[in-house]
């Protein structure tokens, strides 16, 4: 099942829908089960995709590939290292990621997103996969310089339009053995699989909800695989994973 959120272009306004094949099938509640169709339906080539979900907060993982630690020579982590993005940084498919003035190194970062579908505080590993909506794509992108000059990571990840999300939250998907990639006009700049994860889906959940509850519809980014790099104003960005679909979004000068 494909839940996404979309705006008709003849009737303006956003709302929650079901995509099957090329025909969204409109919701008449939000994107969490159960799920009541309204009998409306639109084509998918007259819709503008949003975001998928409207996150509290976007918890991300650091250093979660072993691929991508011995890329930048750095030991595994002996636990998660989590960061949060603001939910102002979040934006949809084919929107806009701005380069800030401030910054002269924004980088991509495709990542697998996993949709929290219920409350969960400390739940135990066995059960964390119960707790999910489903999987998406994502692009943690970053203002490299601003990292590297500040010492932590707050600024450098959580300006405007610094996540987006998309196209579709995925459910039913095993998340154990799916193929991450980021292509930059066209040209296939990343690629790993989330079996190379140090910490995996579920032991992240455990570990993310044991320091704070999830909201549905707040999202766990799970890190990125090796071969990160810049992006300007002027380039395409792509990400694709497996089963989920592909995330495409420009970028653009402030």
């Amino acid at each position: 099942m494909q839940i996404i959120r979309f705006t008709p272009y003849e009737d303006p306004s956003p709302r929650a829908g079901l995509l099957e094949g090329d025909t969204i099938h409109e919701l008449a509640g939000d994107i969490f089960p159960p799920f009541e169709k309204t009998g409306r339906t639109w084509a998918l080539d007259r819709a503008d995709l949003a975001a998928p979900c409207r996150p509290g907060k976007v918890v991300a993982i650091g250093l979660n590939y072993r691929d991508h630690a011995e890329e930048f020579k750095l030991e595994l982590p002996q636990e998660p290292i989590m960061f949060i993005k603001p939910a102002s940084s979040v934006i949809g498919p084919g929107e806009k990621i701005v380069c800030p003035g401030m910054s002269r190194r924004v980088d991509y970062e495709a990542e697998l997103a996993v949709v929290m579908g219920r409350r969960t505080r400390s739940v135990k590993k066995a059960e964390a996969l119960d707790h999910v909506l489903g999987y998406t794509c994502l692009n943690d992108v970053t203002a490299r310089d601003l990292q590297g000059k500040d010492g932590q990571w707050t600024r450098a990840k959580s300006f405007d339009t610094f996540c987006p999300i998309g196209p579709a939250i995925v459910t039913g998907l095993d998340p154990a053995d799916l193929s991450v990639e980021a292509w930059l006009n066209g040209e296939r700049k990343q690629g790993s699989r989330t079996s190379n994860l140090v910490f995996d889906v579920a032991a992240l959940i455990e570990f993310v909800s044991a320091v704070m509850t999830l909201e549905p519809g707040d999202v766990i980014a799970t890190g990125t695989p090796s071969g990160v790099g810049r992006m300007v104003p002027g380039d395409r960005i792509e990400v694709r994973i497996e089963g989920v679909g592909s995330l495409v979004n420009p970028v653009g000068p402030e």
